[in-house]
This record gives C-alpha cells, structure tokens and sequence, in this order.
C-alpha cells in the first residue's frame, strides 16, 4: 500500500496566496501530490454544514488545516516531499477562546432556548438570588488506536474504505460526494476498532476521503495512520463550555428559578457543535427539579480545530453546570451540599417529575437510587468520621461528596433513532449476524450474540458476529447516543425472530408437532408437548431442503419521540438512565495533589445485557468522567497552536489514579419497558456520576482555612487549580482576620 502524509498550515488563520507542488512532484517515490483541484466531486466533509474544505484553496482557520496530501512508497518519501510543497500565507487575526469569540461577536450558530414559566418574575420573587459565571474545559479523546483508514479502488469506478470509524454510512456519503459518485459504488467497512468515545463519529470523514481519492487518483490500495501527535493536533475535542447564570432559591436551598446562557467553543466549523449544545441545554437540570427556568444556548466560532462528539455529547457539560450552581446556592445557605442536592431532587408525581423541556420522567428511579447509594456507601456515618480526621489533620484533608445523574437515551435528531440487521443462518445451523453498530470496545458485539442466542436458543459457538459493513446493512445511523445496543439489538431480534417463525413449520414437522408448540433453545427444537427435540442444524439442513428461505432482515425505529425546535415542543427521549455516586477523596494542602479514596456507585441498568460489560462500562466512563473533571487540561497558545498534543504534556487517568476502593452495584428489579430484553444504555451516563470526585474535591478543599464561604474551584480541577483554591481559603481567612489552618505558599 502506498503511504499519505499531510501538508499542514502553519497559522491558525491566514488566506492562501499561492501553492505550487512542482518540486514535491518530483521527488522519487511520490505517487501523487493532491490539491483541491484534483478533487472531482465536492471539497467538503462537514456531516452538517458543508464548510469544512477536505482541502483548504483560499483560506486556513486552524492550526494544521491540511492544504494537500502527499501520496508516496514511504512515510519517509512523503514527509520529505511535503517540506518541498510551497505555500505562500497572509497571517491573519485568529480568535482562541471563548472570551475573544464573544468579544469580536464571531459565532457559527444563533442561539438555542428553552423555557418553563415566567422565569424573570420567579427570580424577581426569589427569597434570595445568586449570579455568576464558570467556565469548565474541553478533553481529548486518546483513544488507544488513533484515526486510521484505507482505500483500494475497484471496477466501474468503485472503491472500498476500511475506516475506524463509528458512522460508516456517513463515511460511505462523504466519500461518495468527494469522489463524485452513487453510493453504491462505496463500500465502507469497520472493523472492531481501539476507542471512539465519539471522536470517530465525523472525524474520520477526512481522513477516508484521502486514501479513496488517493487510491482512484493513483490506481494502489493507499492507507493511513496518524500518530498519537498528529491525531490530537488535527482531531476535534469534547467542547469547553461557559456559562452566566442568575438563579433564585429560598433559604432551605431549594431552586425556584433558573437563567442560564451557555457558550460554547464550536472551533472553526460547525461539525455537530449545534446538536452537542442542544443536549446541553436538554441536561442543564440533571436530576434536579427546576419551577422556571430561561436556558439559551449558542455555538462560538474559533481558530482551533473543529470540536465534536465526545462521550455524553454536550449533556456533561450542562450538567456539570447545574452541579456548581447546586453548590455554590449551599454554601450560600450555610448548608451540607447534599442536603441541596436531595432537596432539589426529582419527584415521581405529578410537575416535579417532568422536565424543563415538558417531558414526564416516566418510571423516576432517582429518589430510590439516591437513597440506596447513601445507605451502601454509609454517606451519614463517613461524614461524622471525615469531619473527626480534618480535624486531627491540619495539613491534609479529606472530602466527601454525593451526586447525581439523570440522562436522556436517544438521538435528539430523531431519524438517527433507527437501526437494520442482516441474519444469515447456513445449512449447517451456524449463523452470521450483521448490524448496523459498530464495535469499540464498548462490547456491542458481545451484546449482540447475547441477542441472537437468547431469539433462536442456539450457543455462542454457532453465531459469527460480522465485520460492520455499508453493503450488509445500509443507511445505518452512527453508534453513538448510548443507543447501539438499543437500536440494533431491536434490529437483530427482528431479523431472529422472522427467521424463527420460518423455522417453527420445519421443526413441527422433524418432532411431529405443531408450529405453535415448538421452542428453540441450547442449540435444538424441541415439542412443548411431548418432550420431543431435534438438533438447531438438523432443522436448518430441511429448511433448506425444503427451499424456506434462511435469510432475514430486520429493522427498528424508537417509538413515540420527536423534537421541533421551531416550537421547542417533543418527546426528545425515550427513557432515562440514571444513577448515583458517592467519593471520598484526600488532598495534601502543600501541593493539591488527590487521591480518590473510595467510590460507592448504584446505577440503573435496567435489566442488564451482559452485567460484565455494564460493570467495565461503568468503571470505564467514571475514571474518563474523572479524568475530564481533575487532570486533562487542553491548552492552546494565542496564536491558536495547541500545547498539549502528547501523552508528555496530556495527562489523561492511569490505573494508579482509579478508586482505591471501587464499589458498583447494578439496580435491581429494573426492567426497562419497551427496550431490548428489559435493557437501558450504560455507555455515556456513568461518565457523569464522576461529577461526585470534583465535588469531593471541593468538600475537602473547603476544610481548610475558616468555615463557611464559597468554595471556588476551577474545572477541570488539576493539581495545580485544587492548590490554588487551597490558597484562596487561606488568603480569605487572614482577610477575615481569623485563625488559619491551611499551608501557605512559599
């Protein structure tokens, strides 16, 4: 295969004044050098907006915008061939960060809004009130297998992609506009891959439509691969947010009314940044009751690489949004954070279980769960010990929170809510199951055989889960939303249960029975009647014979949800996943390290797929929640480069950073209504129970120095920020003129 390596702008915002790869050309070993002209259908990737240019002709707006690629027998030869690619710049002015977005009034999109009631003249009524603002950062995904793909070209003008990707239909249309061709003529395969955590819901799109140009430009197979470096320079982030906020309570801390305006930091093109800000705005309640409430939301435009989906998809934000809110109005009332958060909490009845956006909650599992965590994790009892060891300890402090989570399982674009499946069951009894979801190491595949075992009662042995692939299952939706289990295992058990009742006849007539009496289970039929069984294959075999056709499709589509923005009006869910956690974290006031002690989980999974998967999936999302909220820190210089672009200067969690003490307990007596098998999503919502540690953070940090006062913390909460927030106690109680206990800085 031949080898692609990119020519990347130096600037973060600059107009192209000349390009010329004559010298590039010439190198030996350079298959191809492509510009934008080579291009013969559309210049674009952007899976919303088309304004992202697979190869930039007149402008750059980020750090590493790619202006060609070199197509050659090495990376070697490609690299030395992209230093001999001239392009002549204009720098311009770029906008980094959400302050000077603001500030020059440059936005990729007009706001957003939700309401309930008359939100001003609540806060007018308000016992109390309260304003302020947060700002909370973005993440890197680091996925173990970065962006990868290639391509070969075939007859007739089609070519083939394998992608790391989550949205191979997407791939398959990108690929097809740049290429100028019917989508029948690209087929997109997806192999299990090493991570996507979202990052590979529209980022791919570029990188497929390189190596499919390239290989119909060059006649070879061409592929790519980008290192760890490269990935994160040129790869959208989970997008850092800002938010204003007025909110009205009472003096018990319960909220009354709530405006919040939300910016985020969309990058330089718009990619999903609208959707990612609407399921903000969808989540800005948590698992919280708000009376009225004025949310508004809109999408800042920088010159940094174009932020996308990232596990959660906008909800942790606004969530973690109302979390501050929640403590910042305790504090305020000279009360435990927990006895806020419980106060405030969904009801089962009536308004106080339907959302700001005027769903009903359904079966509100919150108030069970809440409770269940306190009495595990002994939340009363470990209070009354924390509070004896601060203490005794004036140098070291320990901290202990509790939180919730309530979110929302669906696409909120509603015709993502569907899914297909391909089942093929062969003469011998052996089966291949092909869905529309693609496998990240999430255990959707494993999900899926649990599916087709249980619908035609065969073993796992018997059943191959199939590579995901556009010629198999077509206009699939991407695996995200935390729906690839809910869509496709609906799907699958479609495709399986047609395939079933094709089989019944067969078997009544092999056990001497009727259809209606036939069950299939641990690989045979057998007659509920008489006891009678036939082995699965033998079955099959005489369909065969009998020409009963052994091939099914199946398809499912999520009833009852709708959204129209128009109208803010719908049913954007069709359940919710909720749970709690509560953390127990030590500080040392000398350098604002952490540790998280331990961790108490009760989370909903209704009644749960494969429990093993549901506890990784669990574990996984809280220590990457954990990590967002303590360590990853994105940084960018002012001319828009990005700093942190490696593991050296990234810290995401390791092992050594995980729960010393991690409890999960799955919710039992939850079975899901109207769900595969009972089931609910597990792969976003435990991101957010992490929520608990910054908090726990902050009880700890607000040990030292005088009692009483807001805790400020910034987010995400590093070393070095819980150190500062250290100092700021510290400095306010010398202000007071009261007794200290907390570390000075040299």
């Amino acid at each position: 295969m031949l080898e692609l390596w990119p020519v990347m702008s130096p600037h973060a915002h600059a107009k192209i004044l000349r390009r010329d790869a004559t010298k590039a050309r010439s190198v030996p070993g350079v298959a191809a050098v492509l510009l934008a002209e080579d291009i013969p259908g559309e210049n674009n990737t952007g899976p919303v907006r088309h304004d992202e240019p697979l190869l930039a002709t007149d402008e750059v707006c980020f750090q590493g915008q790619i202006v060609a690629v070199i197509v050659g027998e090495s990376l070697k030869v490609c690299r030395a061939a992209a230093a001999l690619v001239e392009v002549d710049y204009e720098v311009l002015r770029a906008v980094v960060g959400i302050p000077a977005a603001v500030a020059a009034g440059s936005f990729l999109t007009e706001p957003h809004t939700l309401t309930r009631g008359d939100c001003a003249a609540a806060l007018t009524a308000a016992p109390c009130r309260m304003e302020g603002e947060f700002a909370l950062g973005g993440q890197e995904h680091f996925y173990l297998e970065t962006h990868a793909a290639w391509a070969e070209a075939g007859e007739d003008g089609a070519v083939t992609v394998n992608s790391s990707t989550q949205h191979p239909s997407e791939i398959q249309a990108i690929v097809a506009e740049v290429l100028h061709v019917a989508r029948h003529k690209v087929v997109v395969q997806a192999p299990r891959m090493g991570g996507g955590f979202g990052g590979k819901e529209t980022q791919g799109n570029a990188w497929a439509a390189y190596v499919a140009l390239a290989a119909v430009k060059t006649g070879r197979p061409v592929r790519v691969q980008l290192d760890r470096d490269l990935d994160m320079a040129l790869t959208g982030k989970r997008h850092p947010f800002h938010a204003k906020f007025s909110v009205g309570h009472d003096a018990e801390g319960r909220l009354l009314a709530a405006h919040v305006e939300l910016t985020s930091d969309g990058g330089w093109s718009l990619d999903l940044s609208q959707p990612i800000l609407d399921r903000a705005l969808f989540h800005l309640d948590n698992a919280y009751y708000l009376p009225a409430v004025h949310f508004t939301g809109r999408v800042a435009k920088t010159n940094t690489v174009s932020h996308t989906a990232f596990r959660g998809f906008g909800g942790p934000q606004g969530m973690l949004v109302i979390e501050e809110i929640m403590d910042r109005v305790a504090r305020a009332c000279g009360l435990a954070p927990e006895v806020v958060r419980e106060r405030n909490l969904y009801h089962g009845t009536g308004e106080t279980n339907r959302t700001h956006y005027h769903e009903d909650i359904g079966d509100n599992r919150i108030q069970t769960i809440w409770a269940q965590a306190k009495t595990e994790a002994k939340f009363a009892e470990r209070r009354r010990e924390i509070e004896a060891w601060n203490g005794a300890h004036p140098r070291v402090k320990r901290g202990l929170a509790i939180t919730p989570v309530k979110f929302g399982i669906s696409f909120t674009l509603t015709h993502y809510n569907q899914a297909g499946a391909y089942v093929l069951i062969y003469a011998d009894g052996s089966v291949q199951v092909n869905h529309g979801g693609t496998e990240m190491g999430q255990g959707l595949h494993v999900k899926m055989l649990g599916v087709a075992m249980r619908e035609l009662g065969v073993k796992a042995e018997a059943i191959r889960i199939m590579a995901t692939a556009t010629d198999k299952v077509p206009n699939t939706s991407a695996t995200a939303a935390s729906s690839g289990a809910d869509l496709n295992g609906m799907a699958v058990a479609a495709a399986c249960g047609t395939l079933r009742e094709r089989l019944a006849p067969v078997a009544a007539g092999l056990l001497g029975t009727t259809a209606d009496k036939v069950e299939f289970a641990a690989g045979e039929a057998q007659a509920t009647d008489s006891g009678a069984r036939v082995a699965f294959a033998k079955v099959c075999a005489k369909a065969y014979t009998e020409r009963v056709s052994l091939a099914a499709t199946g398809y499912y589509k999520t009833p009852g949800i709708y959204w129209d923005w128009a109208k803010s009006a719908g049913r954007p869910f069709h359940y919710f996943s909720c749970g709690a956690a509560v953390a127990e974290v030590e500080v040392d006031g000398y350098t604002g390290m952490s540790r998280v002690r331990r961790v108490d989980v009760v989370h909903d999974v209704g009644n749960s797929l494969n429990p093993g998967i549901d506890r990784g999936q669990i574990e996984g999302g809280f220590v990457q929640g954990m990590g967002w909220l303590t360590s990853e820190e994105l940084k960018w210089d002012p001319k828009g480069r990005l700093l942190t672009h490696s593991a050296s200067t990234y810290q995401i969690p390791a092992i050594s950073d995980a729960p010393m003490e991690f409890n999960v307990t799955l919710l039992s007596h939850a079975a899901q209504p109207n769900t595969i098998h009972g089931s609910k999503a597990v792969g976003e919502p435990p991101l957010m129970l992490a929520f608990a540690v910054r908090e726990a953070l902050r009880d700890a940090v607000g040990s030292f120095g005088s009692p009483g006062g807001q805790v400020p913390l910034a987010s995400p909460a590093t070393g070095e920020a819980v150190w500062a927030a250290i100092q700021g106690r510290a400095a306010s109680s010398m202000k007071s003129g009261l007794r200290r206990n907390a570390p000075r800085a040299n």
